[in-house]
C-alpha cells in the first residue's frame, strides 16, 4: 500500500465527484492510496433523464443503479478502493431535511452514531490513512445525510485512536489531519458572474442565495487539480441520473448552474497546518491567499 493514504467520506454517490473529484483524481494519479467510503446508495435522488424516470417508482432499484454509476465514476477518477459504510444498503438515503424518508427505519439520519462510527473505525484501522476528508458541521449545505456523515466521521476520528474501542477491529490508528470540504465565497461569486455571461441554458442564482460558501479567510487549503479536470468531467457524466454536464458547467435536478471546479478547497478541522504555498495566488479566488497546497503538508 502507498505511503500516502487518504480517506474520503461522502453521503451519496455523486457527492465524491462534485466536491472532491479533481482532488481524488490528482492524488490517485500521483500514487497515493485513495479510499472512498459512501454512506448510502442515494435511493432518494431526483432523476434527470427521462429514459430513467421509471427508477423513481422503485427506490431500491434506483439505489442499485447508482451503485453502477459510482463504480464508473471511480474508474474515471482512478479510485480503486470504494466501500459502502457497513456494506451496500446498510443505511439508506434520508432525503432532504424534513421529508418523510428522514424517518425510514434505515435512514442514515437515524443511524446510531457509535454503531455507524464503529463501521468507519474498522476501515480507518485497516487502511490507516493520514488524512480524512468529509463535510463540515452543516454538511456543506444542510442535507441530513451530509450532516450525519460529518458526525460519524468526527466520532470515528476520535474512536479509531482509542485502544479500548472495539479492539477486534484492529490496532488503534491516529489520523494526522481532518479536513472539511469548502468553497470560498469569492469563488462562488466569480463562478456566478461567469455563468451569467455564458449561454448554458442553466438557471443563474445570485451568489448570496447559493446554499454554500464560506469566508475566504477560513479556507486553509487549496488543491489545484485542474490537470485532472477531464477525469472529473468523465466521472460527472457517469452520474447521469443526477447531473447534467455542459463543461465547464453542470447542474443537478434543480437546473441551477454551477462550475465544474478543478481547484478544490478545504478547511483543516483537526491537526497541524503544514507550510503554506508561499502566498501564491489562489487558483479558485484569483486573490493572494496563504494556503496549503497539499493535504499531506507537514506530515512526515
Amino acid at each position: 500500500m502507498s505511503e500516502r493514504r487518504l480517506l474520503f467520506v461522502h453521503a451519496h454517490p455523486d457527492d465524491e465527484t462534485i466536491g472532491t473529484g479533481a482532488t481524488m483524481a490528482k492524488y490517485a494519479a500521483e500514487g497515493a492510496h485513495v479510499t472512498l467510503v459512501t454512506c448510502t446508495l442515494g435511493e432518494e435522488g431526483e432523476i434527470i433523464p427521462e429514459d430513467l424516470a421509471h427508477l423513481a417508482d422503485d427506490r431500491d432499484a434506483l439505489g442499485e443503479h447508482r451503485v453502477g454509476e459510482l463504480k464508473a465514476a471511480c474508474a474515471a477518477l482512478g479510485v480503486t478502493d470504494q466501500r459502502f459504510l457497513g456494506g451496500p444498503g446498510r443505511w439508506r438515503d434520508s432525503g432532504m431535511m424534513g421529508v418523510a424518508s428522514n424517518r425510514h427505519p434505515r435512514a442514515f439520519w437515524q443511524a446510531d452514531l457509535d454503531e455507524a462510527a464503529g463501521e468507519l473505525v474498522a476501515v480507518i484501522r485497516e487502511v490507516r490513512p493520514q488524512v480524512l476528508v468529509t463535510y463540515d458541521e452543516n454538511g456543506f449545505y444542510g442535507h441530513p445525510d451530509h450532516i450525519q456523515a460529518h458526525r460519524v466521521s468526527r466520532r470515528a476520528f476520535e474512536l479509531a485512536a482509542d485502544p479500548a474501542f472495539r479492539p477486534e477491529t484492529g490496532e488503534p490508528w491516529r489520523i494526522a489531519k481532518f479536513y472539511h470540504t469548502a468553497t470560498p465565497r469569492s469563488a462562488v461569486e466569480r463562478a456566478v458572474e461567469a455563468l451569467r455571461r455564458a449561454d448554458t441554458g442553466f438557471t443563474v442564482v445570485p451568489a448570496d442565495e447559493m446554499p454554500f460558501g464560506c469566508a475566504d479567510e477560513d479556507v486553509t487549503t487549496e488543491i489545484d487539480a485542474r490537470a485532472y479536470l477531464a477525469a472529473k468531467v468523465a466521472a460527472m457524466r457517469a452520474h447521469a441520473t443526477q447531473i447534467t454536464v455542459r463543461p465547464p458547467w453542470f447542474a443537478l435536478s434543480n437546473g441551477i448552474g454551477q462550475e465544474i471546479a478543478g481547484v478544490e478547497h478545504y478547511i483543516l478541522s483537526a491537526g497541524v497546518l503544514g507550510p503554506a504555498a508561499n502566498g501564491a495566488p489562489g487558483g479558485g479566488s484569483g486573490e493572494p491567499r496563504v494556503r496549503e497546497d497539499d493535504l499531506f503538508a507537514g506530515i512526515h
